[in-house]
């Protein structure tokens, strides 16, 4: 694992901030997210592109790894992965979850915030990367992202990148039926201010146009597909539990709808396949 140098600043790098945030849920996240049953219905729609996407033998960069979920599935199918996040303890979980599989996998875990992902280039070259739930959402400046992300990704390499959307419906009829006007669209504008178990932290909210251009031209859109649809966000996992057949139904709606024009983007989540154009 490496140390971040003393003088890295949230300033200097705005994902430390959402770092430092989910240090203090570490622990509990996977509880919250990664095994509840709004999380495993919409990462099984990442892990469906991302095995389409890369194939075995291949070497991956993954950014904000969280507690190694995705990057552990990848490399039992024969991926290696180097997988990074700015979270030191989320981080530590994940070599824990490495430490304790039955036999060796194909991944590496290392604490590195998505600002500095640029250093890797004086060492090694990947074949694709990928970041998963909105982790890119924490990164102020994309186009820098893209450039650095330009410089370590092989030719006609392949980005499967998740972000949370601008315009989430679900959220603004849910939070609307309360009476929560404000945070029904405190998405809308763009950026809004989060906390965590006390630690505040900026989080973005660009449209698919936006980011399309954040990392054109080296890389080109090639698919757009929605999460979170018809299924609600994860704050609502208490109802996904108490109506499993409505949750079901609503499950397998969005099989149909997450690929439609204009609807794709008024999920929870949009992912985005790019490819690198041959230069």
């Amino acid at each position: 694992m490496s140390v971040e140098r003393a003088s890295n600043t949230i300033a200097d790098f705005p994902s430390l901030g959402a770092g430092k945030a989910f240090d203090r849920i570490a622990n509990e996240y996977d509880q919250i997210f990664t095994d509840s049953v709004i999380g495993r219905a919409q990462r099984d729609v990442t892990w469906k592109e991302l095995t389409n996407t890369f194939s075995k033998g291949d070497s991956i960069l993954e950014l904000n790894c969280g507690t190694g979920e995705d990057a552990l599935f990848l490399a039992g199918q024969g991926i290696s992965v180097l997988a990074c996040d700015a979270s030191q303890q989320m981080i530590a979980n994940a070599e824990q979850r490495l430490n304790a599989m039955p036999n060796p996998l194909p991944a590496v875990f290392r604490q590195l915030p998505t600002e500095r992902i640029g250093e890797l280039a004086q060492t090694t070259q990947f074949d694709g990367a990928f970041s998963n739930f909105s982790g890119l959402n924490c990164v102020a400046d994309l186009a820098a992202v893209a450039s650095s992300l330009n410089g370590i990704v092989k030719q006609n390499g392949r980005l499967v990148l998740c972000f949370s959307t601008r315009f989430c419906v679900i959220e603004i009829l849910y939070f609307i039926a309360q009476g929560k006007w404000r945070k029904a669209f405190r998405r809308c504008k763009g950026y809004s201010e989060a906390t965590l178990d006390g630690v505040p932290f900026t989080v973005y909210y660009p449209t698919v146009r936006q980011i399309k251009q954040y990392f054109a031209p080296a890389f080109r859109l090639s698919s757009c597909i929605g999460i979170g649809v018809t299924v609600p966000p994860s704050y609502l996992e208490s109802w996904a539990r108490r109506y499993p057949t409505i949750f079901s139904l609503l499950r397998r709606l969005e099989g149909f709808v997450a690929a439609a024009p204009v609807l794709r983007c008024l999920g929870d989540h949009v992912l985005l396949s790019f490819e690198k154009v041959p230069q």
